[in-house]
Parts: structure tokens; C-alpha cells; sequence
């Protein structure tokens, strides 16, 4: 089993963002959601590792409190 990387591991992580900034632009609350919710579904399927996706999602859910 892998372990999820919660260090910097984007090597043009400025040109990451931009692109994933623009690809929210003029899009609804609910369109936003949506492309959010499909990115992570795209994602979820490279990674392919539950135990990992488990990881990210731990990881995740401590963000918010």
C-alpha cells in the first residue's frame, strides 16, 4: 500500500491552480460543484487505491474542523 503525499509534489503547482481557476470560470454555484465533484471522481479512478483515496479523505475531513 502507498501512502497519500501531504508534502508539496506539484512541480508547476502556480499553472495547476490557474487552470483549474479558469475552469470554473463563468460557471454556476452548481455547475462549480459539479465539475469539482467530477474532477475528484476522475482523479479518485488514476489513483485507484482505496486505501490511499481512505487516506485523502481522512486527511480532508480534518481540514474542516
Amino acid at each position: 500500500m502507498a501512502d497519500l503525499i501531504l508534502s508539496s509534489n506539484l512541480t508547476q503547482a502556480d499553472d495547476f491552480y490557474a487552470d483549474l481557476v479558469a475552469a470554473h470560470e463563468g460557471l454556476e454555484k452548481a455547475e462549480s460543484d459539479a465539475l469539482n465533484a467530477r474532477l475528484v471522481l476522475v482523479l479518485a479512478n488514476h489513483i485507484g487505491d482505496n486505501a490511499v483515496l481512505k487516506q485523502a479523505l481522512d486527511a480532508a475531513a480534518l481540514k474542516q474542523e
